[in-house]
């Protein structure tokens, strides 16, 4: 087993879902962290810097379009990769050139197993 190669966060409030990705994101070596509302989310961010963030558009508290902002405006953060999880797509369309990746759910496991590793490929 190979030490984690990158550090992931998961912005998730659907619990299954984040259990999904969580195992996903781990069997393609990331260090996976999970948080399920926006608000939580948004401290964490202020201190962390995770290479990697799967961030759901619909989270309590706070939106993940206002986190996405944040994240983007973060300049210790200008290098950490955003795959946006929606089931939304006009929001998806709308956000995706923010965005490094946009998955529109149902997000199957393989599919984020294989494409999340990709994005730090040079």
């Amino acid at each position: 087993m190979h030490a984690p190669s990158h550090a992931a966060l998961i912005i998730e409030d659907d619990k299954k879902q984040a259990n999904i990705f969580r195992e996903s994101l781990s069997l393609a070596n990331f260090e996976v962290e999970v948080i399920t509302n926006g608000s939580t989310a948004m401290q964490h961010l202020q201190t962390a810097s995770p290479d990697l963030v799967l961030l759901d558009l619909h989270l309590p508290f706070i939106s993940g379009e206002k986190l996405l902002r944040q994240i983007r405006n973060t300049a210790r953060l200008e290098k950490t990769k955003v795959i946006l999880t929606t089931a939304d797509p006009q929001m998806a369309n709308m956000l995706q050139d923010e965005c490094d990746l946009v998955m529109i759910k149902p997000i199957s496991f393989l599919q984020l197993q294989e494409l999340a590793p990709r994005l730090f490929e040079k």
